[in-house]
């Protein structure tokens, strides 16, 4: 087996109480292309970011904080580790949509929401 590798952030999102007042107070504070869809705003990659560039989302959520994206080699792997070292699975794997990536959600030991993603 090959050796391991650093696993990068792919996603972002925000997770509002109150979406439409966290998307002007971000436009405002960053200047950040916001536009809305049917469930979400998506917050497109700015100018100068490095390639390739990531893009995140806000959406309304019983509660407020910051979720990150993280790609895997191995997702069921990675959850039994993240359970092994504290953590909690939240979801089980799901697809969403056309993306050819499978996704699941899982808890650090302070309670911060993590999406795995394999790709």
């Amino acid at each position: 087996m090959e050796s391991d590798w650093a696993r990068p952030v792919v996603q972002w999102e925000i997770r509002a109480l109150d979406p439409e007042r966290m998307a002007t107070f971000y436009q405002t504070m960053f200047n950040w292309d916001i536009v809305s869809g049917k469930k979400a705003k998506y917050i497109r990659p700015g100018i100068g970011a490095p390639e390739p560039q990531i893009a995140g989302a806000l959406l309304p959520a019983e509660r407020s904080g910051i979720t990150l994206a993280i790609q895997v080699r191995d997702l069921r792997d990675s959850m039994n580790r993240a359970v092994d070292l504290g953590g909690k699975i939240l979801r089980e794997p799901f697809e969403v949509g056309p993306t050819p990536a499978t996704f699941a959600w899982i808890e650090d030991p302070e309670g911060n929401h993590l999406t795995l993603v394999q790709q």
